[in-house]
């Protein structure tokens, strides 16, 4: 815990305790009171921008997270292994990889203790082992390199394409057409820059197919909708961008799918006990990098996404 006495004269309130508190940089300072770890004479402080009041500052630094991932003994579901990948079916609510916030409980931290250290370091010390990656509530099928050989192999795979990746997801609705390929631009939104937007210039290109494999409601207007997506590229967020751009956003989703929901949804998500958006990662195709072997894994959704729709048939 850190100090500092304002006298009320200082200017905006993030400069002033970056002037108090060297240690801290100003842009530190403003993530901490974005965060709620600021208090002044013991009340909270949320704007880094309002002018610095006279008073006693306390701010909350957590503690550092270590630069290196550590091995944790977590559960692990393996659907294949050798010498040269891993393949694991990545439970939903687990991260893949350390960030601000998750230094722990990750996919990497799980496969650094399964693996005992023999992960391919091409990734980076961050990334071992990681040449593709799932959102953090997306569960599903993942592949990891164990050998330098087979990070290169795996990358250029999917760097060309040459992967099979097949999702299963519940919507909002249903998407309009029923079935057919979303080819767009993918970038950040320039209104808000935590989320990803379809854009008529710059971004990248990503490519969906998409399927309807049934809906639930009415047929003229259904409640929510089965979709199988095909990806053909791999950007972030691509298949939650896509679908709510053809008018059905993945239902729990917090992102991109928040508004508008019905209270019959809302209710229905909450009794499967969904805490993020209903996307699974069923198939991956590839061939093995090193042996040329054809491999092809598969994995049913989890148990929130098949009581949900075990919920939505009954509507």
């Amino acid at each position: 815990m850190l100090e500092a006495r304002l006298d009320g004269t200082d200017g905006r309130l993030d400069r002033a305790l970056a002037s108090a508190l060297p240690t801290l940089s100003r842009a530190r300072l403003q993530a901490l009171i974005a965060g709620g770890a600021v208090t002044c004479d013991d009340a909270p402080v949320r704007q880094g921008s309002a002018a610095a009041r006279a008073g006693l500052y306390r701010v909350a630094v957590p503690p550092p997270e270590p630069a290196e991932p550590e091995p944790e003994a977590l559960p692990l579901a393996v659907l294949h292994e050798d010498a040269h990948l891993i393949v694991v079916d990545k439970p939903a609510g687990m991260p893949v990889h350390p960030s601000h916030g998750h230094a722990r409980g990750t996919l990497v931290n799980a496969l650094l203790h399964h693996c005992a250290g023999r992960l391919s370091g091409i990734g980076g010390v961050a990334r071992p082992g990681i040449v593709h990656r799932l959102d953090k509530d997306t569960s599903g099928v993942m592949v990891a390199a164990k050998s330098d050989a087979a990070h290169a192999g795996l990358s250029a795979l999917f760097a060309q394409h040459d992967i099979t990746r097949s999702y299963i997801a519940l919507t909002r609705g249903a998407p309009d057409p029923r079935a057919g390929r979303i080819e767009t631009r993918l970038g950040r939104s320039t209104s808000d820059r935590k989320k990803m937007a379809v854009l008529r210039s710059g971004g990248r290109e990503a490519v969906t197919d998409y399927a309807t494999l049934r809906t639930f409601g009415p047929d003229a207007r259904p409640l929510a909708a089965e979709v199988r997506c095909i990806l053909h590229t791999g950007r972030t967020h691509q298949i939650r961008v896509h679908l709510a751009h053809r008018g059905a956003p993945l239902l729990g989703d917090p992102v991109y799918g928040s508004g508008g929901v019905s209270p019959t949804l809302r209710e229905a998500v909450a009794a499967a006990g969904l805490s993020g958006q209903a996307l699974h990662a069923a198939i991956l195709g590839f061939v093995h990098p090193i042996t040329g072997e054809a491999l092809r894994f598969e994995s049913p959704p989890p148990r929130a996404m098949q009581a949900l729709a075990a919920i939505l048939t009954a509507l």
